[in-house]
């Protein structure tokens, strides 16, 4: 039944407001107009120059035969190219594929064909994947050069032109025009570890109002890790996952002084982040061990550097790791459908006085649900779980910017949104104030002799044992037992890795006397390695893992 309600009347020369992408631009030209934003030690513009560059790449793109609704694919690394195409495709109603770079070509063509890619631009460093796919690639009309170097580019791939070339056929006083505010702005594709990857949508009211949202849960409320518009902004999450965390629109909107650092190597990402004096960014746990685990960190003063944490779980050794080089740390939660945005774990006032124990307590949790995002932990038959922080469920949600289903799968579409709220397929637990903590993916947890064993938890306790830098915990099957879990470790350089194994079970022996885990939990193999298999945006590859423990 359809509630009947008092609708508000509108003058016939009233302006209907579109919550449209273009408009968040208004703000930094009124507050910051010269704040700059810098490209690796190459490039820097102000925010006069961005919104020029963003109304001569729209117009340039119409002029060259681009037509609302059209799929413009982008490949290229973390620039203020990509800033630009954030809001010069989707403001001339065209839909931004942001293509993962990381996939296999195969992967790379198959989203391609199934976005039906009309346009798509390839940096210099991408040409050898156009190459192996140019010819399958059914719907592609214009490939467009992104060029950095002086060097003549040799190729067979046809380019219509390069990039800087439609800028100068473009006008810098375009204005963009209006439209609904429901049309799809961006189209990208998630690195699901089974099948096809699937592709999530937004639209401009979503990506709005996300932005909005994500502006007030981190800059509004008292506590640590508030980003505000003196802030010093870089991305280390890669442009074409969820659009960075939607943390560029956000930037934009305050006027903030934004860094991108191109392609990732530690050395460059060092270089800015003291040069620039960067004071918040966000990456994938993989990304900042990197970071801390760099010789160059030792000695550089990292002190009031915010830094936000998603993706996967924060492991506790990590955490501790970042706050003793002084690291304001802590966790985001979200996921490709939701936009990503969902929950923080920033601190309230009454909590920074406690100990750094007491504080990792809850920096490393999942966090609280930020403002518009209406978030449950249900049991299997959608009913709210008790909030005891012990009793699991699966994490559900309502919020305004989630993808509404999966491009051209209706049938997976119906799944994610069965009972009316998205399924996140995280297991989770939550206090009586409201702070969840996930324990697990649905499909990682290790269901041996009768009980579930949270592989996040073994992680982040291993990773507090002396010699541990990296670690991942699976299930593997079990004759008798169902599943046993496997540890996979990589040691510091200074870690005898022979003698590893042996203090990790000593090491967990005392969580099982305080309790924390069962004497069950321990596992029994723990293999030191090399290298842990990740995925393409840096999160550790399970599947991978436990394919490669099966051939053994």
């Amino acid at each position: 039944m359809t509630l009947q309600t008092r609708q508000i009347e509108k003058s016939p020369n009233a302006y209907g407001y579109p919550l449209l992408l273009k408009n968040i631009l208004r703000t930094p030209l009124i507050y910051s107009p010269d704040q700059e934003i810098v490209y690796r030690d190459k490039k820097r513009m102000t925010y006069r120059d961005l919104a020029a560059r963003i109304s001569q790449l729209g117009s340039g793109l119409l002029a060259m035969g681009v037509k609302p609704g059209d799929v413009i694919g982008i490949m290229d690394w973390d620039s203020d190219r990509y800033l630009a195409s954030y809001f010069a495709v989707p403001g001339i109603g065209a839909v931004m594929h942001t293509i993962n770079v990381r996939l296999s070509p195969e992967q790379v063509l198959w989203t391609m064909n199934h976005a039906e890619d009309a346009v798509v631009f390839v940096h210099e460093d991408f040409i050898p994947i156009v190459e192996a796919i140019k010819d399958q690639a059914k719907t592609v009309k214009k490939w467009i050069l992104i060029k950095e170097t002086d060097a003549p580019v040799k190729s067979s791939v046809a380019f219509d032109c390069e990039f800087e070339e439609i800028l100068a056929k473009g006008a810098a006083d375009y204005e963009f025009p209006d439209f609904d505010e429901n049309t799809m702005a961006t189209l990208f594709y998630t690195t699901g570890t089974t099948g096809d990857p699937k592709g999530v949508y937004f639209s401009h009211r979503q990506l709005m109002l996300h932005t909005l949202a994500m502006s007030v849960a981190t800059g509004a409320f008292a506590g640590n890790g508030r980003i505000h518009s003196d802030d010093v902004y870089m991305p280390i999450t890669p442009m074409f996952h969820v659009h960075a965390w939607g943390v560029p629109y956000v930037a934009t909107m305050l006027g903030i002084k934004q860094v991108y650092p191109g392609r990732y190597e530690p050395e460059m990402l060092l270089k800015l982040l003291i040069s620039e004096k960067v004071t918040f960014s966000h990456c994938v746990p993989t990304i900042l061990h990197m970071l801390v685990s760099s010789p160059v960190a030792k000695k550089v003063d990292l002190r009031g550097w915010k830094v936000i944490i998603g993706g996967s779980a924060l492991p506790r050794g990590l955490a501790k790791a970042a706050m003793e080089l002084g690291i304001d740390i802590y966790t985001g939660y979200g996921m490709s459908e939701t936009c990503p945005l969902l929950t923080l774990s920033a601190l309230s006032p009454d909590m920074l006085s406690l100990d750094t124990e007491a504080q990792l307590d809850f920096r490393t949790k999942t966090g609280r649900a930020v403002p518009l995002v209406d978030i449950r932990i249900v049991d299997p038959m959608m009913k709210d779980t008790p909030k005891d922080n012990q009793t699991a469920g699966e994490i559900v949600v309502r919020a305004p910017w989630l993808t509404q289903g999966y491009y051209k799968n209706p049938d997976k579409g119906k799944e994610l949104w069965e009972g009316g709220y998205l399924h996140t397929g995280d297991v989770a637990v939550i206090d009586d104030k409201g702070w969840i903590r996930i324990t697990d993916r649905i499909k990682d947890v290790i269901k041996t002799g009768g009980e579930w064993i949270s592989s996040l938890e073994l992680e982040s306790l291993i990773s507090q044992t002396p010699g541990v830098s990296e670690v991942a915990v699976v299930g593997v099957p079990h004759e008798k037992w169902g599943e046993r879990p496997v540890a996979m470790v990589v040691a510091l350089p200074e870690t005898s890795g022979e003698a590893l194994p042996e203090a990790i079970k000593n090491h967990l022996a005392k969580f099982v006397d305080d309790g924390t885990i069962s004497k069950w939990a321990i596992p029994e193999q723990i293999n030191v390695v090399a290298a842990i298999p990740k995925t393409s945006v840096g999160k550790i590859d399970k599947k991978v893992i436990r394919a490669e423990l099966a051939k053994k």
